[in-house]
């Protein structure tokens, strides 16, 4: 067996059939692990099987929705049922945007609950399914939750249902991190960058389950942006170019940083770290703040 830190482990990825989550499939699968991967885009979830298969990496794929318990039990379940020797890293990955746009107080309740039913209730959700088992085994394992630095470090003003729920995602990563400290499972929280990252998160609406959709709604996406490349149009017309991020390099990260045990799995800018520090000033002279985004 290869002495590789990933070789014969067994990995489940959520929202793993695109983005941050098929590159960490891929990732572990070229370093000798196992992947079980879950999500609810079906399309993507075919693409991702032959693709991993083609490869000639072990993997289960199979739909999986984190906004529902019984869904991500179901996950566990089949891991477990492959996979007899149990599971050895659980990445947290699944995520939206809930594409608001305009004032708080006119967004759609429908926003609100599909954002936080994916974004916040799919991590405690994640946790209920598989730390038990984790803790159970009484050996090395990780979990990895995906948050962003736009919630928990910095309040992004056009995204405020999204920020929520990434606010509450590191509160409750670390929360997880402090209660584990006596474990063998180590905590991992995935901040995906240091640039805007290519992913399809941009286009969620694709995914939204139609009891969220917003009555009179046209377009599952309202905010205008669909796209990275959405992005890097409206940024020309200001004369601005907007740096991104591949998802391989951030699971070329995340997987650097889990082999070293590091809590944080976070690359940054210098202008990312002067938001921060400007931030922490913010707080500690008390004065009112000014808005900032990670990532730009």
């Amino acid at each position: 067996m290869s002495n590789d830190y990933f070789s014969g482990k067994v990995a489940v990825i959520t929202g793993g059939a695109s983005g941050v989550g098929r590159s960490l499939a891929f990732a572990l699968g070229r370093r000798g692990a196992a992947v079980a991967v879950g999500d609810v885009d079906a399309k993507a979830l075919g693409d991702t099987e032959t693709a991993l298969h083609d490869e000639g990496i072990t993997a289960l794929v199979q739909h999986c929705d984190v906004s529902s318990p019984e869904s991500l039990k179901a996950m566990a379940d089949a891991t477990l049922a492959a996979h007899s020797g149990g599971i050895d890293i659980v990445f947290a990955n699944a995520g939206i945007s809930a594409g608001e746009s305009g004032k708080m107080w006119e967004y759609s309740m429908h926003d609100w609950q599909w954002c936080l039913n994916v974004n916040m209730w799919g991590p405690i959700h994640s946790i209920n399914a598989f730390m038990p088992i984790l803790i159970a085994q009484d050996r090395p394992a990780h979990f990895s939750i995906t948050g962003s630095g736009n919630g928990a470090f910095l309040v992004y003003p056009d995204a405020p249902i999204y920020t929520v729920s990434k606010a509450a995602v590191h509160a409750i990563t670390e929360g997880l991190h402090y209660q584990t400290l006596d474990t063998p499972v180590k905590i991992h929280a995935l901040f995906p960058g240091p640039h805007v990252v290519e992913t399809g998160l941009f286009n969620s609406g694709r995914v939204r389950p139609s009891e969220f959709v917003k009555p009179g709604a046209t377009d599952k996406n309202e905010s205008g942006i669909s796209s990275v490349d959405d992005m890097k149009r409206m940024a020309a017309e200001y004369g601005m170019e907007l740096e991104t991020t591949h998802p391989d390099e951030v699971a070329a990260n995340a997987l650097r940083c889990m082999e070293r045990g590091d809590f944080w799995m976070m690359e940054t800018t210098p202008e990312t770290e002067a938001k921060f520090e400007r931030r922490h000033q913010m707080i500690m002279q008390r004065q009112n703040p000014v808005p900032e985004v990670v990532g730009t």
